[in-house]
């Protein structure tokens, strides 16, 4: 998925001072306020006209963030505040794609940390926190929506400091400038009492607070942290100027990560001007830029001197925590419905995905048509097959799987902080379902009219676990989770209890089959759905399988008795979302994913091969 480009073209860029520039990143919980203050700040530095319509969360720019509500690639902007230009970098607030936030905190001097004057920190603000704190940035702490009912600002920023000094910040580090506000209101102020009109204090709080660039002297060092894309010129990297100075038409060498040096040549040179790139001729230390005219670089390589070329440090980027099987579709239905269908296609769309994905891992498989995929966990895998599923291709996906290591000769497995907020009348029914899966109580608290409750828990346990606590919850379980540690194998883990029921023949759904075989248990197909033999199409109400045709039509005879033409009741279908069908899912059962449809089958369509090779795939 590419965001798009906007190229404006401006009278020759002044020369900026390095006293001038201030690069900083916005970091945060998910859905705490990021992108809706990078909206205001946008509009406080007029960078809109008063007649141009911008929207809402313009940075949001693409239709799987704007639907989901949620940040997935970080995004680079700038804005020019009392002389001073402002390269403002929105991360993602999902511990998923921290991937992205590890190599954003690279480009940045300092960061925001927008904390909800409610929540206060919640474990991705902790995961966050600790990659900017390790990293030596220093930060200003925006404690944001004070405006919501029952808000805790001071008790928030309270514990703010004390998540600082649990990361082990420096003196400097927990010397941190505090700003209120309401992003949604567009104010900031130093007191949440004060209500302003603006977000000009926070501005004025950045200038004053936010290092500059540090001058380093000696040849040129970029080291480049995302990728650009326009279908008129190809690919862009964008980095940070680390030292020296960039021009256009420069020859350079390229060092890649593995240590191997290729030459190149810069050709068009770009920096940031409001949501937009302006062309310009050089780019001093200290500022981020988008250059053109090398192939095949990657993130992390470095762009260095033609003559002397020296590497920056390789990045590093925490391990994926889980895989999956991406296989081709092989189901009766191949084909029907998507554009990209061979194990080519899937082949070299994964392999495209991993040149700007640095999180994610592929391997290939015994067969030329299956390959494993690694990541960070169920969102970050499901991003990207939903960005796949929109593009047009067909694939079928595997059991998610934790990824097991052995250190000290003892088997491990990762280890996730869950936390919990519910009703109180609720809390003893999400305990007890966690502590099934392993999890180990650690925290139980109030906050406000909410019990906030810790736990430790493998993320084997994780998987299909939101499913059961919201149902349990009646849907107001609010979770969240972050990646703690390798710690050793738990045991086995309880999974889904009961069995499915699976088609016996192709056809089309019938209203009076459904009607009929309602007592068995639940269905995730409706009347007039085209299934076929092996596919799942319901929940048994017991833990075996039940194979079932719901394909029989009602026998017409010319007969009629009173009470044998009763109204069907059908309940309406379940509807899985593409991580609900990922967490469903058993070790015998694929998910089919096409560009219109979310399927679930079995492997092995056929009953008979199901009861000769079953056995296997479930143990």
């Amino acid at each position: 998925m590419v965001s798009p480009i906007i190229f404006t073209t401006f009278a020759p860029l002044k020369k900026t001072n390095m006293s001038e520039i201030r690069n900083i990143a916005i970091i945060a919980h998910v859905d705490h306020g990021k992108t809706t203050l990078v909206d205001k700040i946008l509009h406080q530095c007029n960078l809109f006209r008063e007649n141009q319509a911008s929207g809402e969360l313009i940075l949001d720019n693409n239709d799987l963030e704007r639907e989901r509500g949620i940040t997935i690639l970080a995004k680079n902007v700038s804005v020019t505040y009392k002389g001073t230009k402002i390269n403002i970098i929105d991360t993602p607030g999902h511990a998923d794609f921290g991937g992205e936030v590890e190599r954003t905190l690279n480009m940045a001097d300092g960061v925001i940390l927008l904390v909800d004057a409610f929540e206060g920190p919640m474990p991705q603000t902790r995961f966050v926190t600790q990659k900017a704190i390790a990293a030596g940035k220093k930060a200003i702490v925006v404690i944001n929506k004070v405006d919501k009912p029952n808000c805790r600002p001071e008790e928030v920023h309270d514990n703010v400091f004390d998540l600082f000094f649990n990361l082990d910040a420096t003196e400097d580090q927990l010397d941190f400038p505090t700003v209120y506000g309401s992003s949604k209101n567009g104010w900031m102020s130093n007191d949440y009492k004060n209500e302003t009109t603006d977000v000009t204090y926070l501005l004025d709080t950045i200038i004053a607070n936010i290092p500059t660039a540090p001058e380093r002297v000696g040849t040129l060092q970029i080291q480049i942290t995302s990728l650009d894309y326009s279908s008129f010129i190809g690919r862009i990297a964008v980095g940070r100027v680390f030292r020296g100075i960039i021009k256009e038409n420069m020859p350079v060498s390229v060092v890649k990560r593995d240590g191997r040096i290729q030459k190149s040549r810069i050709k068009e040179l770009f920096v940031f001007e409001g949501l937009g790139k302006i062309k310009v001729t050089e780019v001093q230390t200290g500022d981020i830029c988008a250059f053109t005219g090398i192939e095949g670089f990657e993130i992390g390589d470095t762009v260095a001197d033609f003559e002397n070329p020296e590497a920056m440090p390789t990045m590093k980027i925490d391990e994926p925590t889980m895989s999956m099987l991406f296989t081709i579709n092989n189901s009766p239905f191949f084909g029907k419905d998507g554009k990209f269908v061979t194990s080519r296609h899937l082949r070299d769309r994964l392999f495209k995905e991993l040149e700007k994905n640095l999180a994610m891992r592929v391997e290939e498989t015994a067969s030329p048509d299956s390959y494993l995929v690694f990541g960070r966990g169920i969102l970050h895998l499901s991003v990207l097959i939903e960005t796949m599923r929109r593009e047009g291709y067909e694939l079928q996906l595997g059991q998610p799987q934790v990824i097991v290591k052995e250190i000290d000769g003892q088997k491990c497995e990762p280890i996730e902080v869950l936390t919990v907020d519910v009703p109180q009348e609720s809390a003893s029914k999400v305990i007890d379902l966690v502590t099934q899966r392993k999890g180990n109580l650690m925290l139980m608290e109030a906050k406000g009219d909410l019990t906030h409750i810790e736990f430790e828990i493998p993320s084997r346990g994780i998987i299909g676990l939101r499913n059961n606590v919201l149902t349990a919850t009646a849907g107001e379980a609010i979770m969240a989770h972050r990646f703690k540690d390798y710690e050793p194998w738990k045991g086995p883990i309880p999974s889904r209890i009961a069995g499915v029921l699976i088609s016996k023949d192709k056809g089309t759904a019938v209203a009076y089959s459904i009607d009929k075989l309602q007592d068995r248990g639940k269905f995730f197909v409706e009347a007039g759905d085209e299934i076929y033999p092996g596919m799942v199409i319901g929940e048994h109400i017991r833990p075996d399988d039940l194979v079932v045709n719901i394909c029989t039509e009602k026998q017409l005879t010319n007969m009629r008795a009173s009470g044998t033409d009763d109204k069907m009741r059908i309940v309406p279908k379940i509807k899985f979302s593409l991580e609900e069908a990922m967490e469903y899912i058993q070790g015998d059962e694929y998910v089919e994913i096409t560009p219109s449809f979310i399927r679930l089958r079995k492997i092995y369509l056929d009953e008979n091969e199901r009861k000769r090779f079953g056995k296997q795939l479930v143990s």
